[in-house]
Order: C-alpha cells, then sequence, then structure tokens
C-alpha cells in the first residue's frame, strides 16, 4: 500500500498546518479527514525532491531544500 502525505486544513487563519503519511490503497479516494482525530485534511502532491503547494492564484509552486549551489544549479 502507498504511502500518501496529507496536512490539516487549519480552522483560523495563519496557523500552521500539521503533516502526516498515512498508508492508502491506491484506488481508495483521497481522505477528507484524518482516520483517527477527524480533523479536517488534504493530500499534498510530492514529486521529486520537492513538495508542491497551491497559492492563492491556484497556481502550483515547488518548495525545494537549497544545496546551496546557487540558482544556477550544482556544477562539478
Amino acid at each position: 500500500m502507498p504511502t500518501y502525505v496529507y496536512e490539516t486544513i487549519p480552522a483560523k487563519k495563519g496557523k500552521a498546518p500539521k503533516r502526516y503519511e498515512l498508508k492508502q490503497s491506491i484506488k481508495d479516494a483521497a481522505f477528507t479527514k484524518h482516520p483517527e482525530t477527524g480533523e479536517p485534511i488534504k493530500r499534498v502532491v510530492t514529486g521529486g525532491i520537492g513538495v508542491l503547494t497551491s497559492s492563492s492564484g491556484g497556481h502550483a509552486h515547488a518548495h525545494r531544500p537549497s544545496c546551496g549551489c546557487g540558482a544556477g544549479g550544482c556544477h562539478g
């Protein structure tokens, strides 16, 4: 069974979401509530080395860890 990353949908603006890793069948629909706590959650789309999140304009942005190599990438 694959593991998916979910995060809470905070009720209060400015509150940081909590992240969870949950196992479920690939055939199952995404959870909308945490199966144990009942908190509202959403699935976070991940790929490669980054996590994609949606901005207020609806565009996805990749958040990648910095390797310290600069804007041109790592060469060597």
